[in-house]
């Protein structure tokens, strides 16, 4: 049953049939091979989205089209430009910085791409900035989205592997910050080294004034973060709160949103909240099937035999991580992997928030490399170019989020010290 499962996902994926077509495929082909009930198939796919944290992922991904629309991206920009955008090369700095502010609200990485890449592609290039780096940086900024809190990918492992969503997102930040620092750090010391963006502080506000124009903006990440460690609600009511502090801020006080809007803005995360929501249910059915199967203990021995010193084992489930992750979307390789891939890590002395954020980390580098890279497609659509043509570009900016996994990996304070300051064991 598995051989037939896992060879019609992978024939699928090289026809170029959709993840989420291929998993349900696979699995419903290892049904009928092992003679089980068809019901199992609905019954599963039903579990695997019956689970109240999952309610996040639809609310986070509307807050961000909101935001979108409703002037808070703009208005995020502006700030962030007041802070770095002064120096040479500050503009490039300013689209990570947004895009790390941006994150605290939106758990989207492929939102963050459209939300800050509308508004930062056409500047960096009116700047004199190539047309294809602009969206490789763009495309890699919005990799942020996923990796500070809140984030929905944090959402899937937690109810995947049965680890607390508060404590995966806590953890998140010091990667979060690690990457933005790089980020902003590499693109400075490129710029200068290129000879770009000596006028990048043209038309830079001030800080006094894009602080006073952000300030509701700015007020919405402080409001969620700190409603969920203050204990006030949970990561999944806070999504609920999101929606509703952005309508009032683009309806009522920015009044950039109206009526007629909305229609498209709903529509727009609907779809959005489909697609992840099939992959979920068709994963969630996959790895019902091949843990009935004995396939995760069956790895777990064998990756026990091969790699033997928990030093290994992360060296090597990094490297199938970023291969898995250039071929499978985050959201169905978290769900299938996390329940095979945590119980072995936690048999190594990983800890499983840990091994959460490397995950996270590692198959977030999947939307921005090839083939299947969906910030790349999001970054190409905003820009108008082809994805053959950011290739070269995008590839130093590969190099930097690689080198700050393999710190976030091998310094487990990095992830850890904040959650184990906030969560007192």
């Amino acid at each position: 049953m598995t051989a037939a499962m896992l060879s019609t996902m992978v024939l699928c994926f090289a026809l170029t049939v959709s993840v989420a077509v291929s998993i349900g495929l696979a699995s419903i082909l290892g049904i009928q091979v092992g003679n089980a009930n068809m019901l199992i198939s609905v019954k599963e796919m039903f579990n695997a989205i019956n689970k109240f944290p999952l309610a996040a992922i639809p609310f986070f991904i509307l807050a961000g089209n909101i935001m979108e629309t409703g002037g808070i991206s703009r208005r995020l920009v502006e700030f962030a430009k007041s802070l770095v955008g002064g120096v040479q090369g500050g503009l490039p700095m300013t689209c990570v910085l947004t895009c790390m502010i941006f994150a605290a609200v939106s758990g989207s990485s492929v939102a963050t791409t459209f939300a800050i890449g509308t508004i930062l592609i056409p500047a960096l290039i009116k700047h004199g900035y190539p047309t294809t780096w602009a969206a490789a940086l763009q495309a890699t900024s919005a990799e942020l989205g996923v990796i500070i809190p809140p984030s929905i990918p944090m959402i899937l492992y937690g109810v995947s592997a049965e680890v607390s969503i508060g404590e995966l997102f806590i953890a998140g930040f010091g990667p979060g910050i690690l990457i933005g620092l790089a980020l902003m750090a590499f693109v400075w010391v490129y710029c200068r080294i290129k000879g770009w963006g000596k006028n990048d502080g043209d038309g830079r506000l001030g800080v006094g004034k894009a602080t006073w124009q952000a300030g509701w903006a700015l007020l919405m990440p402080v409001i969620i973060l700190g409603g969920i460690y203050g204990g006030v609600f949970t990561p999944t009511e806070a999504s609920a709160v999101a929606v509703f502090y952005a309508l009032v801020v683009g309806l009522l006080i920015y009044r950039e949103i109206k009526l007629a809007d909305l229609a498209i803005i709903l529509r727009k995360s609907v779809l959005s909240s489909a697609v992840i929501m099939f992959i979920i249910a068709n994963a969630g059915l996959f790895a019902f099937l091949i843990t009935r199967a004995g396939v995760p203990d069956a790895i777990g021995h064998w990756l026990e035999d091969v790699l033997k010193t928990p030093a290994y084992f992360l060296l090597g489930v990094n490297a199938a991580l970023f291969l898995i992750g250039m071929f499978i979307e985050t959201s169905a390789a978290i769900i299938v992997l996390a329940p095979i891939l945590a119980p072995v890590a936690m048999h190594f002395g990983i800890d499983p928030v840990h091994f959460g954020l490397i995950m996270v980390v590692n198959l977030a580098l999947g939307m921005i490399t090839p083939p299947f890279g969906v910030n790349l497609f999001a970054a190409c659509t905003v820009a108008r170019i082809s994805l053959d043509r950011m290739i070269k570009d995008l590839i130093p900016f590969v190099l930097v989020i690689l080198a700050c996994l393999m710190v976030i990996t091998y310094v487990p304070g990095l992830s850890l010290g904040l959650r184990d300051l906030v969560y007192a064991r």
